[in-house]
This record gives C-alpha cells, structure tokens and sequence, in this order.
C-alpha cells in the first residue's frame, strides 16, 4: 500500500508563497491536484521518476514541481498566489505506470489533501 503524506497548506495573502511537501512510501510518478470549493479536481503539475515534469497551463511560471529522490518527497513551491489559487491541493502516486500524466485517473493512490487559502 502506497502511503503519501502532505504538508505546508495554511494561510496565504495574494502574492506570498508556499511550498507543499508530499512524502511517498516509495519511488513513483508524482503529481498534485487541486480542488476548489465547487469545481472538479483539476491537474497542477507532475514529475515522473524519471525527472520529466509537466504543469498545467495556467500555472504560467508561478509553481514549480520537484523531488528530493533520498527522501521520497515531492514539492510543489509557489510562488506569487492568487485568490484563484485558493483550493485543497493534493499530491498522487502513479505506481502503475512510471510516466508522467496530467490524466486524474491515472493515479493509483492519493493523499490526504492539503488546504490554501489565499485572501487577496
């Protein structure tokens, strides 16, 4: 069983930044997700084991995705928030497949969810 674990949601003002942290039991494709209060979970980003990443278009520079390989973490940095940003952000294990995907069901495990909030 693929276990993740998030952290670094919480309060934002527009134009802070936040990274969050997702630590996987394992070694995997890796993405994160958002989900705003009323909309469909959507993709933000995704890195592969083999380093390739993909972002979604509107992240347009402000979010970077990467990996700390010895400790199993994926981060997700952002920078420059925007109330829109607002969601409850979750990172995802492809163990299935070890490239990367934007597809929500091609994850195979998910974790808790991490909320931010972002006032403008």
């Amino acid at each position: 069983q693929v276990q993740l674990v998030e952290s670094g949601g919480g309060l934002a003002q527009a134009g802070d930044s936040l990274t969050l942290s997702c630590a996987a039991s394992g070694r995997y494709t890796m993405g994160w997700f958002r989900q705003a209060p009323g909309k469909e979970r959507e993709f933000v980003a995704a890195i592969s084991r083999s380093g390739i990443i993909i972002y979604a278009d509107f992240v347009e520079g402000r979010f970077s995705i990467t990996k700390d390989i010895d400790k199993n973490t994926v981060y997700l940095q952002m920078i420059t928030l925007i109330p829109d940003d607002t969601a409850v952000y979750y990172c995802a294990a492809r163990a299935s497949s070890w490239y990367v995907s934007s597809t929500i069901s091609d994850y195979d495990y998910w974790g808790q969810g991490t909320q931010v909030t972002v006032s403008s």
